[in-house]
C-alpha cells in the first residue's frame, strides 16, 4: 500500500507540473484531478491507470484508454484514443504515444493536430522536441471540414515535414504542395505560415489578381513585416505590363498616440517620364493639459492619380493639423488646413488653400441672473496662392460674442425661452479693391422662442410626442462691406430652425425682424418602430439678399421644411428631408435609406438641387447612389454599388461583385466601370479576383459560413 501510494503520488505531481508542455504553455504548478476506471501498482515503480482514463488541470484536459508510468524508466506509455486538450488554442489526437516524464521528448503515432479549432495537420508521426517543437511526418494541413473520409478536402497542403514552432507560433513546410481536390496546383520547397494563434507574423498576405483598362492584367503580393509589438510595414508590388508600383504602408502605436503613413510610388504609361506618386499621413497624440493633437496630411503628384490607381474617390484633398481640448464648459480648438483641388474647372492658385483658425467657446452659469452665459473667441486668417487683385484675396478676422440664455416651464407645460447675444466682428482685407480694407460691427440680437410638449401613451405601448415650437427675433445693423468667402453655401434643416443666424460663418448674419414656426412629432417604442417629423418656416420682415434661391431662405417667407426618420426594428433606417416653395415646387430634396440584418446591408440615397447660378448650378443636379451586400446562401454573397447622374441621365460609376466563403476559401469577383469626361480623369474598367485560404489568420473563423456535413 504504501509503494502503490508513493508511484501515485509521483504520477499525480508530475502531471502537475508536465501536462500543459504538449500545448502551449507549461505552468509552474497546479491541481490535478486523475480519474479512470481501474489504478493499480506493479511493484515499486510502475503505475497502470486504464479504463476511461482522464486527467484535469488548469484547463488542460488528457482523455485515453491508458496510463503506463515507468518510474525508473521515466518513461510514460498512453493508449488510445489519446486526446489532449489545452484551452481552445491546440488538441491533439493520436493513437498512441510514448513520452518522457516531463512531456518534452516523445512520440505520438497517427497523429492529428488541431489548432484553433481552425487548422487540422495529420501525420503518420508526430514527434515531440524540447517541449517547444511538434514534428509532423508526412503531414497534410488544411482548415476545410471533411464529411467523407474518402471525399478530398476543398484545398489541402502537404508536406515531407512540417515543423510546428510552439514558442514562435509558426509552421514551417518542407517540399509542401498546394492541392485542390487532390490536384497538385502548386509546390514550395519551403513554406512558413502563421498558426491561427498569432496576431502578427511577418510575411506575405492574401495576393489581388486586378485587370483595368487603363493598366491591363496586374498582380498585388503584399508582404507585411513585423517591427516589434508596436510598429508594422506593409510593401505592396503592384506590377503590370503598364505600371511598376510599390505601394507602403507603415504603422506604429504610442503609449499616448497613434501614426498611420500610407502611399504609392508608380512608373506607368498613362504619364510615360514621369513618376506618380502619393502619401497620406494621419493620427493623433495625447498632449498635456488634456489638449489632443490631431492630424490627417494628404499629398499627390498629379490629380488623377488617386483615381487611376482607385486609391481614393477624393477630389479636393484637405489637410490639417489640429490641437484641440473638450471639457463640460469648454471648447477649444486651434488648427491648420490646407486644401487642393484635382477638379478639373478649379484653380489653386485663386481657391482660399491656406486656413489658420483658433477658437475657443466657454459657459458659465451666474447665479446673480440665471441661465446660461455663453462666450465665443474666433480668430480666422485664409490666403490665396494669387496676388490678383479679387481673384487674389486673403481675409483675416476676429469674431467675438457673448450670448445669454434662459429657459422656464409655465404653468400648463408651456416652456418658454429668451436669449440674448452681442457679437463683435472685425474683417481685414488684401487684395480685393471692391470691398473695405477694413471693417468692423457690433450686432445686437434678441429672440424669445416658445414650446409646447404633450405627450402620451398609446394602446400599443408607444409614446408619442407632439411639440408645436415658435420663435420671434431681431438682429440690429448691417452686413459688413467684406467679400462672401465662407456663407456661400447654406442649408436650412430641422437642427437651425430655431437659430439666430443660419448663415454658416460670420461674413454674413441675419437682419431685422424674423420668426420662426414649427411642429415636431415623434413615436417612441423600444419594442417596435420609432419616428420623428418636423414641418417648420421661418419669416423675415427684410429680404436677405445673400441667401440663395435654393437655399429656400430667399423671401420674406422660407420655403416650407419637411423633415423625418422613421427606424425599425429589422434594421430598417429611413430619413428625408425637403424644402417646398408654394409656388415654383420643390427646391431641395434628398432621401436616405439603411438596411441591415444578418443577410443584407445596403445603404441608398438620392439628392435633388435645382439649378441655382449663385452656387454655380446651371442645371438640375440630380443623383442616385446605392452600395449593398447581400447574402443569397450560407456561401454566397452579392455585392452592389451604383451611382447614377438622374440631370444628364448616364451612369456615374457601377460595380458589381460576387463572393463564395466557407470555412476554409474565401473567392472574390468583382467588375466596375467609372464614367469620366473629365480631362484628368479618364473612364475605366476594373475586374478583381481575390482568393484567401481561411484559417491561418487570427479571427478568420467566422462559423455561420461553415459548411455542416449533409450540407454544401
Amino acid at each position: 500500500m504504501t509503494a502503490a501510494a508513493r508511484v501515485l503520488s509521483a504520477l499525480l505531481v508530475l502531471l502537475a507540473t508536465t501536462l500543459p508542455a504538449l500545448a502551449q504553455s507549461v505552468p509552474a504548478q497546479g491541481n490535478i484531478m486523475l480519474v479512470a476506471d481501474r489504478v493499480y501498482v506493479t511493484g515499486e515503480d510502475k503505475l497502470t491507470a486504464e479504463g476511461n482514463v482522464e486527467a484535469l488541470m488548469d484547463g488542460s484536459r488528457l482523455l485515453a484508454s491508458r496510463i503506463d508510468y515507468d518510474v525508473r524508466a521515466n518513461k510514460i506509455t498512453l493508449t488510445g484514443p489519446i486526446r489532449i486538450v489545452q484551452g481552445s488554442e491546440t488538441t491533439i489526437i493520436a493513437d498512441w504515444a510514448e513520452l518522457d516524464s516531463e512531456f518534452q521528448n516523445g512520440i505520438l503515432r497517427s497523429a492529428r493536430m488541431v489548432l484553433d479549432q481552425q487548422v487540422q495537420l495529420a501525420a503518420n508521426q508526430l514527434d515531440r522536441v524540447d517541449g517547444r517543437y511538434n514534428i509532423l511526418t508526412k503531414a497534410t494541413a488544411s482548415s476545410c471540414r471533411i464529411c467523407n473520409v474518402n471525399q478530398a478536402p476543398l484545398w489541402q497542403i502537404r508536406a515531407r515535414r512540417v515543423v510546428h514552432d510552439q514558442q514562435e507560433r509558426q509552421l514551417y513546410f518542407d517540399h509542401a504542395q498546394l492541392l485542390i481536390r487532390d490536384v497538385p496546383v502548386l509546390y514550395f520547397p519551403y513554406l512558413r505560415l502563421p498558426d491561427p494563434t498569432l496576431d502578427r507574423a511577418t510575411g506575405f498576405l492574401i495576393p489581388t489578381i486586378r485587370t483595368t483598362s487603363q493598366l491591363s492584367y496586374g498582380i498585388k503580393a503584399p508582404y507585411f513585416i513585423t517591427m516589434g509589438q508596436s510598429r508594422d510595414l506593409t510593401l505592396t508590388p503592384y506590377v503590370s505590363s503598364e505600371t511598376k508600383t510599390m505601394e507602403f504602408r507603415y504603422r506604429q502605436a504610442f503609449r499616448k498616440g497613434r501614426l498611420n503613413i500610407e502611399g504609392a510610388v508608380s512608373d506607368d504609361t498613362i504619364l510615360p517620364g514621369e513618376t506618380r506618386a502619393y502619401t497620406f499621413v494621419n493620427g493623433w497624440f495625447d498632449l498635456p493639459r488634456d489638449y489632443k493633437l490631431t492630424f490627417d496630411l494628404k499629398a499627390v503628384t498629379d490629380d488623377g492619380y488617386l483615381t487611376d490607381y482607385d486609391y481614393s474617390d477624393d477630389d479636393r484633398l484637405v489637410s490639417f493639423i489640429t490641437a484641440a481640448r473638450a471639457k463640460r464648459d469648454e471648447n477649444t480648438i486651434l488648427t491648420l488646413r490646407h486644401y487642393k483641388s484635382l477638379r478639373a474647372g478649379e484653380d489653386n492658385a485663386t481657391l482660399p488653400t491656406m486656413v489658420a483658425a483658433a477658437e475657443t467657446e466657454r459657459r458659465y452659469f451666474p447665479s446673480l441672473i440665471g441661465g446660461e452665459l455663453r462666450s465665443n473667441l474666433e480668430i480666422h486668417k485664409h490666403v490665396r496662392e494669387s496676388d490678383a487683385d479679387v481673384d487674389g484675396r486673403d481675409v483675416g478676422r476676429v469674431n467675438a460674442n457673448l450670448q445669454w440664455r434662459r429657459n422656464w416651464t409655465l404653468t400648463g407645460g408651456l416652456r418658454a425661452g429668451v436669449t440674448g447675444e452681442l457679437a463683435f466682428d472685425a474683417y481685414r482685407t488684401e487684395n480685393d479693391s471692391t470691398v473695405d480694407d477694413f471693417a468692423t460691427q457690433i450686432t445686437p440680437t434678441f429672440a424669445a422662442h416658445f414650446r409646447y410638449p404633450m405627450s402620451r401613451s398609446g394602446a400599443d405601448g408607444a409614446t408619442y410626442l407632439l411639440e408645436p415650437v415658435a420663435q420671434i427675433g431681431f438682429s440690429g445693423g448691417d452686413n459688413l462691406d467684406v467679400a462672401n468667402d465662407e456663407s456661400t453655401r447654406v442649408e436650412f434643416d430641422e437642427g437651425n430652425l430655431l437659430s439666430l443666424s443660419r448663415f454658416p460663418s460670420y461674413d454674413r448674419r441675419e437682419r431685422g425682424l424674423s420668426g420662426a414656426v414649427g411642429l415636431n412629432w415623434a413615436r417612441y417604442a423600444p419594442d417596435s418602430w420609432q419616428g420623428n417629423f418636423t414641418i417648420g418656416q421661418v419669416y423675415h420682415q427684410d429680404v436677405q439678399a445673400d441667401f440663395t434661391q435654393s437655399s429656400g431662405l430667399s423671401g420674406r417667407e422660407s420655403d416650407i421644411l419637411l423633415a423625418g426618420q422613421i427606424k425599425t426594428r429589422n434594421g430598417l433606417n429611413l430619413s428625408a428631408r425637403t424644402l417646398f416653395d408654394m409656388n415654383s415646387g420643390v427646391d431641395k430634396a434628398a432621401a436616405r435609406i439603411g438596411w441591415n440584418n444578418k443577410d443584407l446591408w445596403l445603404d441608398a440615397s438620392y439628392v435633388w438641387l435645382a439649378p441655382d447660378a449663385a452656387e454655380n448650378r446651371t442645371s438640375v443636379l440630380s443623383e442616385w447612389a446605392l452600395d449593398s451586400r447581400y447574402r443569397m446562401s450560407r456561401h454566397w454573397t452579392g455585392l452592389l454599388d451604383w451611382r447614377y447622374d438622374a440631370g444628364s441621365g448616364r451612369t456615374a460609376e457601377a460595380g458589381l461583385g460576387l463572393e463564395y466563403r466557407n470555412e476554409c476559401v474565401k473567392v472574390e469577383l468583382s467588375v466596375s466601370r467609372r464614367f469620366s469626361t473629365s480631362t484628368t480623369v479618364q473612364s475605366s474598367t476594373d475586374f478583381g479576383l481575390t482568393v484567401a485560404l481561411l484559417g491561418f489568420s487570427v479571427n478568420a473563423g467566422d462559423k455561420s459560413y461553415a459548411r455542416t456535413c449533409g450540407k454544401t
